[in-house]
């Protein structure tokens, strides 16, 4: 496979710093798009000169060529682009699995997502808005609560200046919110906890700011709360699931409901500041390595 664009994602930084085990040696990366320039025996859903993209695949997606298996391989509609493919496969599936599978949410349903402007957040939000469910968004910087509204965002908490728990009552009339979706982790789980109703869900998808200490009786004490550590591999595991998520999600980027920012691009050589800009939270909505 020539590879025309590879997606960053904050989980590339837990495989280089060992929070994520990986057999070694290993390259870096789990998520890139290009085209196929041969493939191998028995090998039937994809031929050579397709466009596809993947994501999930053994590590080794910072490189310009690769030899892989053919399994996560994802045919590319004609309307999306290697480069679109690249920043949204994992972000886009993400989103998908956390709307579609976690939690049977409908039109009304208020939820509270961390990190909003974030790639997955823009994707999320704007999906969300299509499904009628209110999302109550969570930034750091005024730029990025302007990105995270324009994207499908109802409300916005600047967490840095407002308590989050306290806001999500004042939107919900005391009530909290059903679900809340957390990428964050260690710094963010109390106020999550606190922004759920009685018997709420807390979707712990993410751990950017380190793993969150989880004690059952917060649980207990903050209504007999439910809590997830879910993982996108688990949710396409199968072809047929990965292939409806997949379908949903290129379905409604193709047609332009769901708009897909890229708002960082990197040669492959700077992977290094690409890195540092992720784990410092300088980077908005999607990054890519381009080649």
């Amino acid at each position: 496979m020539r590879h025309v664009a590879v997606g960053l994602n904050f989980a590339d930084t837990y495989f280089r710093t060992g929070l994520y085990p990986a057999p070694l040696p290993a390259g870096l990366g789990v998520e890139a798009s290009g085209v196929i320039e041969a493939v191998g025996e028995g090998v039937t859903h994809v031929v050579e000169g397709d466009r596809v993209t993947y994501t999930g695949s053994a590590l080794g997606a910072y490189s310009t060529e690769r030899v892989m298996s053919a399994a996560p391989l994802i045919r590319l509609p004609d309307e999306i682009s290697c480069e679109t493919a690249a920043a949204m496969t994992m972000r886009g599936l993400t989103s998908a699995y956390l709307l579609r599978r976690i939690h049977p949410l409908k039109a009304g349903d208020t939820v509270l997502l961390h990190a909003a402007a974030g790639g997955v957040g823009l994707i999320f939000s704007q999906w969300a808005k299509l499904l009628g469910i209110r999302v109550i968004g969570t930034v750091s910087t005024e730029e990025k609560a302007e990105l995270a509204s324009a994207n499908g965002c109802a409300h916005i908490v600047h967490y840095r200046r407002e308590n989050v728990a306290e806001r999500v009552r004042e939107l919900t009339d005391g009530a909290g919110v059903p679900v809340v979706f957390d990428s964050v982790g260690k710094d963010t789980v109390a106020g999550s906890m606190a922004s759920l109703q009685r018997r709420g869900l807390l979707v712990c998808f993410g751990t950017s700011s380190g793993v969150p200490p989880l004690d059952a009786m917060q649980l207990v004490l903050h209504g007999s709360l439910f809590v997830t550590r879910p993982a996108l591999a688990d949710y396409i595991a199968e072809p047929a699931e990965r292939d409806a998520l997949a379908g949903e999600l290129f379905g409604h980027v193709a047609s332009g409901r769901i708009k897909v920012q890229i708002n960082q691009r990197y040669d492959l050589k700077d992977a290094a500041q690409a890195h540092r800009d992720m784990e410092a939270g300088r980077t908005t909505g999607s990054s890519v390595l381009v080649l």
